[in-house]
């Protein structure tokens, strides 16, 4: 495993045996925010430290468990763009387990690997999500971006992770 440090990406990528074009956007981004709720379908609230349990999820979390979905992120330049409509919403408003900035997360194909903080790893296993009725977190806020923008990930590597923590992705 390898830890992309470079600023900006060129070429292609090799990840899990796909090639992918390296996007023209940073491969390093950090941790805005990290979000716990104990009930699906709700905001979460923002905590200063949270702990990313191996093929479980975020410790305290209620999305957390032995399914594909155990941490979604999604990116503060996302929410910005919903708050450019003049609706106040703030990281874990759209029910994201951690918000980042600087990295297109939407960019990353099922598969790839990040990791968060020091120690934490995590693999995409989904890219948005298909929303069959409008949940609560619209009718709360009035949009949602996690349908087109967020991202779900399982644990690989348990690790604690906090707002200013570095988010590196990985070449596996």
């Amino acid at each position: 495993m390898r830890v992309s440090k470079l600023l900006f990406w060129q070429g292609t990528i090799n990840v899990r045996g796909i090639r992918m074009k390296k996007r023209k956007h940073p491969g390093e981004g950090r941790i805005v925010a990290v979000s716990v709720s104990l009930k699906k379908g709700v905001k979460k609230t923002n905590i200063q430290s949270g702990e990313l349990i191996e093929n479980y999820g975020l410790e305290n979390d209620a999305h957390a468990g032995n399914w594909h979905r155990q941490v979604s992120l999604l990116a503060k330049e996302s929410i910005s763009r919903i708050r450019e409509k003049g609706i106040d919403v703030k990281p874990g408003d759209f029910a994201e387990n951690v918000t980042t900035e600087g990295i297109r997360l939407w960019d990353f194909p099922v598969g790839a690997r990040m990791k968060l903080g020091a120690e934490a790893l995590v693999e995409v296993t989904q890219i948005g999500k298909k929303c069959h009725n409008r949940c609560a977190i619209f009718y709360q806020v009035g949009d949602c971006v996690m349908p087109k923008e967020g991202i779900f990930a399982r644990v690989i590597k348990r690790g604690e992770v906090k707002p200013g923590d570095f988010v590196q992705v990985v070449e596996n």
